[in-house]
């Protein structure tokens, strides 16, 4: 199975047939490409993740088992959040002639991209990893909040 490629262009505000085209055609070569062994960018891999909103920021929750905060590194790139790392996998010297029946963890490069909406505030996000989840709060910016506007007297 492949995993998701997330594009790395912002939507499109008119549709263009041509460019879905191009998309398709590209992730076609990506596949047929790893179908035939060729390396390719598929040895990145994307976590597992959880977006969600509240009244005041955006919370992602990114599933990474196994790594340090020295392993991750965390861009806002305008309103696209980008997570990226490697899991490593370290062979003991005891294990060095095993032979592996069944694999499911991934290991290796992954990156996990989402766009977000405009009223965000990039200068605030805070990230918190605990148990193998990467949890981040991106906060909304207060510029585009609600407010009462007073009306001045003659």
């Amino acid at each position: 199975m492949l995993p998701a490629i997330h594009r790395r262009r912002a939507i499109p505000t008119q549709w263009s047939p041509m460019s879905d085209y191009e998309d398709l055609y590209e992730r076609m070569g990506r596949l047929m490409g790893a179908t035939l062994g060729e390396p390719s960018q598929l040895d990145v891999w994307t976590p597992l993740a959880d977006v969600s909103e509240t009244t005041d920021s955006y919370k992602a929750e990114i599933e990474i088992p196994g790594l340090t905060k020295d392993d991750i590194e965390i861009h806002m790139d305008g309103n696209e959040l980008i997570v990226t790392g490697e899991n490593r996998k370290e062979e003991k010297a005891e294990e060095k002639g095993k032979r592996t029946h069944h694999r499911t963890r991934r290991y290796g490069r992954f990156e996990y991209r989402t766009l977000l909406p405009n009223d965000i505030d990039p200068e605030r996000v805070s990230a918190n990893l605990k148990h193998g989840v990467l949890h981040l709060t991106i906060p909304k910016s207060d510029q585009n909040q609600s407010r009462r506007i007073a009306i001045d007297q003659e």
